[in-house]
C-alpha cells in the first residue's frame, strides 16, 4: 500500500541537504519505491513530504544510502522525526514533472 511520509529534522540546514543530495544522488539514481519527494525550511527546521510505494522501502533507503553520507560523512548527530499515513488519493496536474 503507498504511503504518504512527513519527516521533520531540526538538524538539517539547507546546506547540509544540498552536500547530501550531490552525494546520495537520489534525483539521478531514485531510490526503489519512491513516487514523489519534497522537501522544504522553515522556523522549526527541514521538512519532507514523500509518496512511497510502501512504508518499508523509506527505512531501508536511509539504512542504506542516506545514513552512510549524513551521519558517516556529514557529521549529523540527530535522527529526524518520521510518520507515516496511508495515501488515500494521489494526482498530478497534466505537463508536470522533474525535478525543480
Amino acid at each position: 500500500m503507498a504511503v504518504v511520509m512527513t519527516l521533520v529534522w531540526p538538524e538539517i540546514t539547507p546546506e547540509l541537504y544540498d552536500a547530501a543530495r550531490a552525494r546520495v544522488r537520489w534525483e539521478e539514481e531514485p531510490p526503489d519505491g519512491l513516487v514523489l519527494h519534497t522537501a522544504w525550511f522553515a522556523g522549526d527546521g527541514f521538512h519532507v513530504l514523500d509518496i512511497w510505494e510502501s512504508e518499508d522501502l523509506f527505512p531501508a533507503f536511509v539504512a542504506a544510502r542516506i545514513e552512510p553520507v549524513l551521519k558517516g560523512e556529514l557529521g549529523v548527530k540527530s535522527d529526524p522525526q518520521v510518520e507515516f499515513f496511508p495515501l488515500h488519493r494521489r494526482f498530478v496536474a497534466s505537463g508536470v514533472s522533474g525535478g525543480a
